[in-house]
């Protein structure tokens, strides 16, 4: 199977990062639908919507469970940010609000989740380790997703410890990342040592072995893969510093 590279897969993807230190470059570009039915204006990208969906459900966690923010334009960011330097100051707004132009809800692969309220904190809601929260987080990575800024990791992701937040990245990357403990950060990073096909990172799951390789930046356009015959693929960009390529077959 043959597969053509080319630079535009490197700024799309679920895989996409986007901090403090690498803006988003372009606009999502994906088609959004509402994350839950019954909140038609929380929207996220149609495939994590339809993950996030299947997780709640899985935990019977519809209706127990709400989403607070999905997708967000350029400019409801400023909006919030701005609100925030007004009402909190400077170092609360930078610890718990990304830069307009440098946040993950503008992918519309990220949602904030709140145990359902009365009131629920906009910047901050509430998602507790236990309960109906603490089971939706334990199956999160089955469906995709994963709790984007961890205790612990706030130097590398730039942003406080918020278990609320959760990001698409897809499967099998989430399952990785959680097995090995890794940050969107630290797994794009590990898989800089796996940049071709003779090599690739293994991850055997569900029946199935995944190839996983990340294609420096440098690599010329259009260049073709030789995937093996029969694989399944799907391509994300990164850092903007290459393309990933995850490949599988069915186990015989």
């Amino acid at each position: 199977m043959d597969m053509v590279l080319t630079k535009e897969w490197e700024k799309r993807g679920n895989l996409i990062l986007v901090n403090g230190r690498v803006p988003l470059e372009e606009d999502a570009g994906q088609r959004m639908i509402p994350a839950l039915e019954e909140y038609p204006d929380i929207l996220l990208a149609w495939e994590a919507a339809l993950h996030l969906r299947r997780a709640l459900l899985a935990v019977c966690g519809d209706g127990e469970i709400v989403p607070v923010s999905g997708y967000r334009s350029l400019r409801e960011q400023q909006e919030i940010w701005d609100d925030s330097l007004a009402k909190n100051g400077e170092e609360f707004t930078r610890s718990f609000v990304a830069l307009p132009g440098h946040s993950e809800h503008q992918t519309g692969l990220a949602i904030d989740l709140a145990l359902k309220k009365d009131e629920i904190d906009f910047i901050r809601p509430d998602f507790p380790y236990e309960g109906i929260c603490g089971e939706f987080r334990k199956i999160a990575s089955e469906y995709g997703f994963v709790e984007r800024y961890p205790a612990g990791k706030e130097k590398i992701t730039g942003i406080a410890h918020e278990p609320w937040h959760f990001r698409y990245v897809g499967y099998p990357h989430s399952r990785i990342m959680e097995m090995e403990g890794l940050t969107l950060e630290e797994y794009l990073e590990l898989l800089r040592g796996y940049p071709d096909l003779c090599r690739p990172f293994r991850f055997q799951d569900r029946g199935k072995t995944y190839g996983i390789i990340l294609v420096p930046g440098n690599t010329q356009e259009n260049e073709k893969l030789m995937l093996p015959t029969g694989s399944v693929c799907k391509m994300s960009g990164g850092d903007g510093q290459g393309v990933i390529v995850t490949f599988w077959e069915e186990e015989q």
